[in-house]
């Protein structure tokens, strides 16, 4: 008996995605719940559980194949794990070839799922093919009666139709290599071709639709981090010992920035259609790496946390982005963003907005430079500030001015505590 296992619910709008990775292969034992599959979505990779025990079957989908909410992708059988993994070993053994006269020309290809999965009897007609072998079959134009299959009871796998098209004919000597070719190997030049992840095909739409969309334009200030350095010195110690976390920069920038977009509305808000959508509240996106490329989850209500709140927040983030657990709804719905690329060692940059959002703060890396403080030249700690901003909505004056209050705020930290 064999269960199939379907595409579950993605998301709100998301009716497909990628298969990132088998977790399982034929013949392991599952768990129930146990994850078997990853899915890339547009924005976070979602894991398949198992429906129920029992043995991993035949693969359905192979790795890069695109798969729609509800489709089956593989079955799980029953049993223990010992039979089904001796059939993986039978099928890897020799079989006798059929003859060339009888095979035929261009046999039509049989359906992938009809029967859960199972191959179709071995016999005078090739197994049972698979969505993403047939399309293998008919783009390579490789036979599939010359084809052997490694998969389970003799099934083909795309990996098998590939193989068959790569490997050279037996029949004829083979001629002279060309002389391009030959040189290319000798001189060590070499290309690797991998096809982009369904998220990195999302943020090039995305931001190109934002480069095509709003006005953009950046503005920039810098900023004295003298005060923020001694306070995070004097008391992230103590800040680590009662909340749990450590005290970063972006605490910091965060509770200013929501302090800003207070006093300037219009940064906060964004164009609907021929209307403005000014928000009474701050839901801060924050830029954090993930190993396919960067996320950015959602901080709600940012001006009602604390510092220690928000550092607990990102560090969560942070954590949950690398190991590929962020959910949907954590990276929907901000009204704001801040992108910190001084982790990374960048000096200035001019960042691009996230739509619908009219603006994004860019904050760069901390340097010593000279500065005149009271008529002398002394050397600070300073950061330039970058927002950049849609200028349909946000007037020079106004970028100017809440990156002046930001700035402020960051000198002098007091200001965060007395909402000044």
């Amino acid at each position: 008996m064999s269960t199939e296992i379907k595409v579950p619910v993605l998301g709100e709008s998301i009716t497909e995605a990628t298969l990132g990775e088998w977790l399982k292969q034929p013949g392991d034992k599952v768990a129930a719940d146990e994850p078997i599959a990853s899915l890339e979505t547009d924005k976070v990779s979602v894991e398949v559980p198992s429906p129920v025990a029992g043995v991993m079957g035949a693969h359905g989908v192979a790795v890069g194949d695109t798969v729609s909410v509800g489709a089956t992708i593989g079955v799980i059988e029953a049993g223990d794990g010992a039979a089904a993994a001796a059939a993986p070993a039978a099928a890897s053994a020799p079989t006798p070839s059929p003859a060339p006269a009888a095979a035929p020309a261009a046999a039509p290809v049989a359906g992938g799922y009809g029967n859960h999965g199972e191959a179709a009897p071995q016999g005078d007609a090739p197994a049972a093919l698979s969505p993403s072998v047939r399309r293998a079959v008919l783009e390579t134009g490789v036979d599939p009666a010359t084809v052997r299959g490694t998969g389970r009871d003799g099934r083909i796998t795309k990996e098998d139709v590939l193989a068959a098209k790569s490997t050279p004919a037996s029949a004829p000597a083979p001629a002279a290599a060309p002389a391009v070719p030959a040189q290319a190997a000798t001189s060590g030049r070499k290309e690797e071709r991998v096809k982009m992840t369904r998220l990195r095909q999302t943020i090039a739409k995305r931001l190109k639709e934002a480069q095509n969309t709003a006005a953009m334009l950046t503005t920039f200030n810098d900023v004295d981090m003298t005060a923020v350095i001694e306070a995070r010195a004097k008391y992230k110690d103590l800040f680590e010992k009662k909340h749990g976390v450590r005290l970063g920069f972006m605490g910091f920038f965060v509770k200013a920035a929501t302090m800003a977009l207070k006093d300037i509305p219009a940064v906060n808000a964004s164009i609907e259609g021929d209307e403005i959508v000014y928000h009474d509240y701050a839901d801060i996106s924050v830029a954090v790496s993930a190993p396919n490329g960067l996320v950015v989850p959602v901080i709600r209500d940012a001006q009602d946390l604390s510092v220690a709140g928000i550092e607990k927040t990102i560090g969560d983030f942070g954590r949950r982005a690398k190991d590929g657990t962020l959910k949907m709804d954590e990276m929907k719905g901000g009204t704001f963003t801040i992108s910190n690329g001084g982790v990374f060692g960048s000096l200035m940059s001019t960042p691009i907005i996230n739509p619908p959002q009219s603006a994004v703060l860019g904050l760069h890396r901390i340097e010593d430079r000279p500065v005149v403080r009271d008529g002398q030249v002394v050397v600070r700690p300073m950061m330039y500030l970058a927002l950049s901003y849609d200028h349909r909505l946000i007037d020079g004056r106004e970028a100017v001015t809440f990156l002046v209050a930001l700035k402020n705020a960051i000198e002098d930290p007091t200001r965060i505590l007395i909402d000044l």
